[in-house]
């Protein structure tokens, strides 16, 4: 997948208010409490400890029986060895004094910590290479992998915050989300970097050492973020494998991340904007835009965006600062927001950059809207809607471009109802993404190309992501002549579920398609389907990869549902958009 022109404003977040809330979410972080962690951790140190003490020890009893006393060196090494990397993992948290300690509890603060230094010392650079540049394109890829460094260190203040939730479940939940997110920043910043130009522009050796110079400089902050959630996620392994009791909410008829405000509004007709946007001047801007800029900094309580009927030709960017909007309009095909950013007009410009809408405050909530990106097949990448917003919910919208029409980036995301048309890798990103009785429509594209649907980036073994496509309809939008194929593994982790769909002819008969044409993906993929239906469902001529599981079973299957891989019992409304947990 190809894989962003700086956009203005993209900082627009009032960074006095900004900083000072980091500093005292940072502030926070060392009076944390996890009870839980430290109590799990100590169980599987002490478990596996006990047991080889024990095997080695047959003659004395009272040694099998009671806790071993632990050095804080082998306390460090046996959480650093669920990681990916744990020498780093060790190396990093030693060099703290307080790390002199057999607390899994600090040790997993140490973890965190250690990314949060390491991100700090780094922040800068992006701005700095920047500067030793005169090429438009690098300068655009580090303008992204800037913001990328600012949205990992977010990420990690959320993990902070998260573990103060009081919760075990969701604490455990947040943390994965959190931790997930800002790898995924990390890839988007490498991804970035080694996009191609459209035009096969040859670069020059000074931006190719620029490139690999940030690219190892962020090296020691991907590892140790991958470190501290590998933590998180054996922490979460083993609560089945030691029965330990976790309070569970009652399950609600819709994930959720939804405050009961928001199901209200969701199932209300007409609801009562605070901005109405209308072409017209019958409302209280004329631009999507205008309405954006009225958002409140970090807003606790939704607010609530109405766009009459029409087109409106704007490129529309929240940043991070806009937190619980709500924005509706009349209909996907009455209220309609076209863009025609792409990579082959602006050269400078990366996928990341060419969407005509882009969200990242968390908590957005889109209902009967169509999102346009009409610069066509020719033009390559051309995103028409982005998400990196968390828990965020999208009912009765339509997304219609070509190559990569909605890049699902990051956090948990739920689409109801929704149409998506497009060509190459027109579903792509790395969120935790379920779409439900959703109409997913494969078009014509250029010739020699062929249609995937999905592109899954999973690029580690404990990130909480994936796309989950469940009860929807598979069918092309006009004559579609091309190969087409369910999708095709853009990671080493990439994991796609098509599960309950009804899939037309369309669909080639191998379903899948290879990311590097002349190798089968590594086996680390998870591919699979389940109870699909329709002339495009056979299985007897599947790929035979070793990763992809053609017939799950139902325990399998239950993995993906939105109460299991959404947790959506926890945050989708109980009314108003609907859905089903299982």
């Amino acid at each position: 997948m190809d894989t962003v022109k700086s956009i203005k404003g993209y900082f627009k977040v009032d960074e006095a208010q900004d900083q000072a809330s980091k500093r005292k979410t940072l502030k926070r972080y060392l009076f944390l409490s996890v009870s839980f962690v430290v109590l799990v951790a100590f169980v599987i140190i002490g478990t596996t400890v006990g047991v080889s003490h024990g095997r080695n020890n047959h003659s004395d009893a009272s040694t099998q029986s009671s806790t071993p006393n632990l050095t804080p060196a082998v306390s460090l090494r046996s959480v650093c060895s669920v990681t990916d990397f744990p020498d780093s993992c060790f190396s990093s948290i030693s060099k703290i004094p307080s790390s002199n300690t057999t607390d899994p509890e600090v040790l997993f603060k140490l973890s965190l910590k250690v990314v949060v230094d390491e991100l700090a010392s780094i922040s800068d650079l992006p701005k700095k290479l920047s500067e030793e540049t005169d090429d438009a394109r690098l300068k655009s890829a580090l303008s992204v992998c800037r913001s990328m460094i600012d949205d990992a260190m977010d990420s990690l203040n959320e993990t902070i915050s998260a573990m103060e939730a009081g919760d075990v479940k969701n604490i455990v939940d947040d943390l994965k989300t959190w931790l997930t997110a800002a790898l995924t920043y990390h890839e988007t910043c490498f991804d970035t970097l080694d996009e191609p130009s459209p035009s096969n522009k040859t670069v020059n050796a000074n931006s190719t050492l620029i490139s690999q110079s940030l690219k190892s400089s962020m090296q020691n902050s991907t590892e140790l973020t991958s470190n501290s959630l590998a933590i998180v996620a054996k922490v979460i392994s083993t609560l089945s494998d030691f029965n330990i009791p976790i309070h569970r909410r009652r399950l609600l008829a819709f994930p959720s991340w939804v405050k009961p405000g928001v199901r209200r509004l969701l199932q209300e007709k007409k609801v009562k904007p605070n901005v109405t946007v209308a072409a017209d001047g019958s409302g209280d801007v004329t631009t999507i835009t205008e309405a954006v800029l009225k958002v409140p900094f970090k807003s606790n309580t939704t607010i609530v965006i109405y766009v009459k009927s029409g087109t409106y030709e704007e490129n529309v960017f929240m940043d991070k600062s806009a937190w619980n909007v709500m924005i509706y309009g009349d209909g996907s095909s009455k209220t309609i927001i076209s863009g025609n950013k792409n990579c082959i007009d602006d050269e400078s410009l990366h996928t990341y950059q060419t969407a005509t809408f882009s969200i990242l405050g968390k908590g957005f909530v889109m209902k009967d809207i169509g999102i346009i990106n009409t610069a066509g097949p020719e033009k390559h990448q051309a995103v028409a809607f982005h998400s990196q917003s968390h828990e965020s919910v999208f009912y009765r919208c339509s997304f219609d471009s070509y190559q990569d029409t909605l890049y699902t980036h990051s956090n948990p995301q739920f689409y109801r109802e929704c149409d998506v048309t497009g060509t190459v890798d027109f579903i792509f990103g790395n969120a935790a993404a379920v779409f439900q009785d959703c109409t997913i429509r494969p078009r014509q594209p250029l010739p020699n190309q062929f249609n995937a649907i999905t592109a899954q980036g999973k690029s580690a073994s404990n990130m909480a992501s994936g796309i989950v496509i469940q009860r929807c309809k598979i069918y092309p939008n006009g004559k579609v002549t091309a190969a087409t194929y369910l999708g095709r593994p853009w990671k080493k982790y990439s994991t796609t579920v098509f599960m309950e769909s009804e899939i037309g002819a369309v669909v080639d008969a191998a379903g899948w398609m290879r990311w590097d044409a002349s190798v089968d993906p590594p086996s680390s993929i998870l591919y699979g389907e389940y109870k699909n239906s329709g002339p495009g469902s056979g299985l007897t001529k599947r790929v035979k990869w070793a990763g992809y599981k053609p017939v799950m079973s139902d325990a399998e299957a239950k993995k993906f549902t939105v109460a299991s891989f959404l947790q959506g019992n926890k945050w989708l409304p109980a009314d108003g958009v609907p859905y089903q947990l299982t």
